[in-house]
């Protein structure tokens, strides 16, 4: 019997406990991460037995949490702190903003905050409107505070520890919970991808489904939705519709230099968020493709998003508001039809 693909979630623990043996300056800290719990999404299960004097269990007080963390970061050490929900990283916005983010330019380069900040992000598991929501856009665009966001088909592991030891800014690392369980596709799997150096340090990812020539369609999207994103890829290849998809690593900054001459030579571009429309990624990510090789497109830009609403907890309500498989299959029908 073959191996089993690792998943997601193990890439991640693999790498946090890879992390601390290496280097004694990590320092993980957050809510109910100890065992044996292990944290709400185990991803720090089995690291305070590991490293019993490293793994701090904390109050339930996210302020407080990314304050500590900030300290720490500031004295030469390489914090990891877990939010154990994302929708609950607006009560460490101040330390976030106004501390971690400005202290590197407002000491005049003396100092650095190497801090990362992991939470789980996303709905379609019927948690709820204050444990579902995806509210990275409310990050996007501070100086000096990255964003980063890997999807299924990075090596997420790898995208946590460049975050973690060698990321000398501070670190927003969202983990989408629908991918903790999904395998990381294999080399025999439906699609050619490969890894694109878009200068941010956060590869960004190329894949390409497996439906024979010239792409019909360019997606770009990230994270969780990586995981619609390719049963819409299946889908698309058996009825014979190629498509080229682009997942950056890095939602802040975003380079997508590197994809504009596929935007021009296919001229027919999805942008697909994950958190609600309006003000949001895709807008910018629209803006910079525009900007660039608007005259060559040859459709409107058609922009994906999760509708502007609270997200119910029952699971046919919760899919009628986020974004699924069959949303961004119609998104790319109509972008075809449209041209």
């Amino acid at each position: 019997m073959p191996p089993r693909p690792l998943t997601y979630l193990a890439a991640l623990q693999s790498a946090l406990h890879a992390m601390m043996a290496e280097d004694e300056r990590v320092i993980v800290l957050g809510e109910d991460i100890l065992d044996p719990y292990g944290g709400a999404f185990k991803v720090t299960k089995g690291l305070s037995t590991a490293f019993p004097h490293r793994v701090w269990t904390t109050p339930i007080s996210e302020a407080a949490i990314v304050g500590v963390a900030n300290g720490l970061a500031l004295r030469g050490m390489r914090p990891v702190a877990e939010i154990m929900f994302g929708d609950f990283i607006t009560l460490a916005a101040d330390q976030l903003i106004n501390h971690a983010a400005k202290f590197r330019a407002m000491y005049n380069q003396q100092v650095s905050v190497p801090l990362t900040i992991r939470t789980p992000m996303g709905g379609g598991r019927g948690y709820g409107p204050t444990h579902s929501q995806s509210l990275e856009k409310l990050y996007l665009g501070v100086p000096h505070l990255h964003v980063v966001a890997p999807s299924l088909f990075h090596q997420p592991g790898e995208l946590l520890r460049r975050a973690v030891l060698l990321d000398d800014d501070p670190v927003l690392f969202i983990e989408h919970k629908s991918l903790y369980p999904a395998p990381l596709p294999g080399p025999n799997d439906d699609f050619e991808i490969s890894a694109i150096d878009d200068g941010t340090g956060y590869a960004a990812m190329r894949v390409r489904n497996a439906a024979d020539g010239p792409p019909d369609a360019l997606i770009i999207t990230y994270g969780g939705l990586s995981l619609p994103l390719a049963e819409t890829l299946r889908h698309l290849a058996r009825e014979e519709v190629a498509a080229l998809a682009y997942l950056p690593g890095s939602l802040h900054p975003l380079n997508l230099a590197p994809i504009l001459a596929d935007a021009a030579r296919i001229g027919r571009v999805i942008i697909i968020e994950d958190g609600p429309e309006g003000f949001g990624w895709s807008p910018e990510a629209a803006v910079q493709i525009y900007d660039a090789v608007g005259p060559q497109l040859t459709a409107p830009i058609r922009r994906v998003a999760a509708r502007a609403d609270i997200i119910p907890a029952a699971q046919h309500l919760e899919a009628e508001t986020l974004v699924t498989a069959s949303k961004i299959e119609q998104a790319i029908w109509e972008v075809l039809f449209s041209a």
